[in-house]
């Protein structure tokens, strides 16, 4: 079966984004229908996992005749991924891989996702939307912040920006003494960057006594963690932009999932030809009706070397009818997760990485809290380790505890304050122990 396409006009791209954008909304759930019989079909004819869950489950890819018939597949889980590590779950023999990426912030091993040159030119074409969406044109300059690397931020904004038509400027993070002399002298149009990290630049920009309203920047382009209303209101207001959300997960394909549209900003709609959403119950897995808040799940449609079947992606939120883009329906901008996953400053990070580092000492009986607060702006994270009664003697351990911040900045890359306490005093609990503690504002 060969996949369905869309009409590619080749160089005249914007032409082709108009063309999609203003599909209507049966011509877009007429070409998913066609585009999900040739994804479960490609992933149960070639990779051994989706062949083992769909037989097990009693499903067939011939069992797929309409959009509802989705729901009686199985869903994919992270730890399928993980299991599956390195290569197990690509559709396509490794030699036509042109490219491999891998998430970060879980314990154990990665999980890696594979590109074929088909996935890569896709992967462009939906950062190319995205960045329109946001502002962006071609001959616009884009100052990409987003790390460079096994990551798939830098990388995916950088190919969407060049089939859009844009100048890059491959800062990638870090520097931001530097970062802020770029933006001064390259005077970039658009900027693509953690919420929290803008802040960060926001900060120099003060610390330089420069204006940031002043600056070249009318765009900004954010996400790989969640941030609120107010801290884009903060953003556009200190720089005179206009500040959208973007989503991705490298599970999916990276950066270019969904995008917010600036003519509206109202939540991200998503490229529904490329990529199609449930929501369900996190608990029953039954999926709920459009407007209703559960989990987000994705099913590509489109990608060669790793197709994702019903990908449990663990984001809370909702679908809602697109605006902007009238064929394509919006997500609302996630408020929080399924499991215990923490997102601070662009890292995920588990209780289990903090519990594996700290039971690693001979101080800490394994009994400890996170703490999750907003200093100012900024995400900060505190972990209260309880010391065991045979290592506790009343100073506060700051030595060994100093020494846990720093390994957890090491190996996960997050600061965190460690801070161990006396015994027994961390509130036990009766059932599932409670180990994260948001303190976070929200809004």
């Amino acid at each position: 079966m060969a996949m369905p396409k869309l009409k590619s006009t080749g160089s005249g791209y914007s032409a082709e984004m108009d063309e999609v954008e203003g599909v209507s909304r049966d011509a877009i759930m007429t070409l998913q229908a066609k585009r999900l019989a040739w994804s479960l079909k490609h992933a149960y004819d070639n990779i051994a996992h989706y062949k083992r869950a769909f037989d097990e489950a009693g499903v067939h890819p011939s069992d797929f005749r309409e959009l509802s018939d989705l729901a009686k597949f199985p869903f994919t889980a992270k730890t399928d991924l993980r299991d599956n590590y390195p290569f197990n779950m690509f559709a396509v023999p490794r030699e036509k891989l042109v490219r491999v990426h891998a998430s970060s912030g879980t314990t154990g091993k990665p999980i890696v996702v594979g590109y074929t040159q088909a996935d890569i030119d896709l992967w462009s074409e939906v950062m190319a939307r995205s960045i329109r969406a946001a502002g962006g044109r071609r001959g616009m300059i884009i100052h990409n912040a987003y790390g460079y690397g096994l990551f798939t931020g830098g990388l995916g904004v950088h190919y969407g920006a060049e089939r859009l038509g844009c100048t890059v400027v491959p800062v990638s993070g870090g520097m931001t003494e530097r970062q802020v002399q770029l933006i001064n002298d390259f005077r970039p149009d658009i900027i693509t960057v953690t919420p929290s990290y803008m802040l960060a630049i926001l900060d120099e920009f003060r610390r330089q006594r420069l204006d940031p309203r002043q600056s070249s920047l009318r765009f900004g382009i954010f996400g790989a963690e969640p941030w609120t209303n107010a801290m884009r209101a903060e953003i556009e207001h200190a720089f005179d932009m206009d500040a959208t959300d973007i989503y991705g997960l490298s599970e999916v394909i990276g950066p270019g999932v969904a995008q917010e549209c600036v003519e509206s900003k109202d939540g991200l709609h998503i490229w529904e030809d490329h990529f199609y959403p449930e929501v369900i119950d996190p608990e029953t897995g039954q999926v709920l009706p459009d407007g209703k808040k559960g989990e987000l799940v994705f099913t590509s449609l489109t990608k060669e070397a790793f197709p994702v079947i019903r990908y449990r992606t663990r984001d809370l939120t909702r679908l809602l009818p697109g605006t902007a883009r009238p064929g394509m329906r919006r997500m609302e901008k996630v408020t929080g997760r399924s499991d215990d996953m923490i997102i601070l400053r662009g890292v995920n990070v588990f209780p289990t990485q903090i519990e594996e580092v700290l039971l690693a000492t001979n101080w800490c009986g394994g009994h400890f809290i996170i703490e999750l607060s907003r200093e100012g702006r900024m995400d900060e994270m505190t972990v209260l380790a309880e010391a065991r009664p045979e290592s506790w003697d009343g100073s506060g351990l700051v030595t060994h505890a100093e020494k846990v911040s720093i390994f957890i900045k090491n190996t996960i890359g997050i600061t965190a304050r460690v801070q161990a306490v006396a015994p027994e005093t961390l509130e036990r609990s009766l059932g599932k122990a409670k180990r994260v503690y948001d303190k976070r504002p929200r809004g």
